[in-house]
């Protein structure tokens, strides 16, 4: 019974503790940039909205590979399709209720 619990499953990987703490370090330092960013209003809103949604999607990588060990190899492929299914369902309800928004704004306040 001792030995169940100790088992691993073929094709997981497992991040070791120095990995896990390069992904720590790479996210707070992400974190801490953006909220630099903004409360030192170092560029124009437009930008620092850039600069933010930039930073968030590099955050967003770092979280895949160091916490979810997410990568290109042959045993992730079901992993990676789920994925790429979630994000495409994901940008089509928020960019269908973009668009929604969009046009009830432009159809109901342009009045």
């Amino acid at each position: 019974m001792s030995q169940a619990s100790t088992h691993q499953h073929e094709g997981e990987s497992h991040g070791s503790f120095a990995s896990y703490i390069i992904g720590f370090v790479i996210a707070a330092i992400l974190t801490v940039a953006a909220f630099a960013i903004v409360e030192m209003h170092l560029m124009t809103p437009g930008m620092t909205f850039g600069v933010i949604a930039g930073l968030a999607v590099v955050q967003i990588f770092v979280h895949l590979i160091y916490f979810l060990h997410m990568n290109a190899s042959s045993s992730q492929s079901w992993n990676n399709t789920a994925f790429a299914f979630a994000v495409i369902c994901v940008l089509i309800i928020v960019g269908g209720t973009i668009f929604i928004i969009h046009d009830v704004s432009m159809n109901m306040m342009s009045r």
